[in-house]
């Protein structure tokens, strides 16, 4: 059987009780978490707003811009 490929130990999603467990034991700090994102921004720190933001509308979608500055041939012979 080959080494690469299939179910690997380790890979994929995690399940699902392991998370439930790590929102159990982060529920506490929720409010904590409240206050420090209102005191950020409150503080106009552009880290909270832009953090706030991709949460609240989702990140903009990334463009980029390609040029090319010289002509070259589709296709080589």
């Amino acid at each position: 059987m080959s080494k690469h490929g299939g179910n690997r130990k380790g890979s994929g999603r995690k399940p699902k009780i392991e998370e439930l467990e790590l929102i159990e034991k982060l529920k506490p700090l929720e409010p904590l978490a409240y206050e420090a994102l209102k005191q950020g921004l409150a503080d106009q720190d552009y880290r909270f707003v832009q953090l706030y933001l991709n949460y609240y509308y989702g990140k903009p979608k990334e463009t980029k811009d390609i040029t090319i500055n010289e002509d070259l041939p589709l296709f080589i012979d």
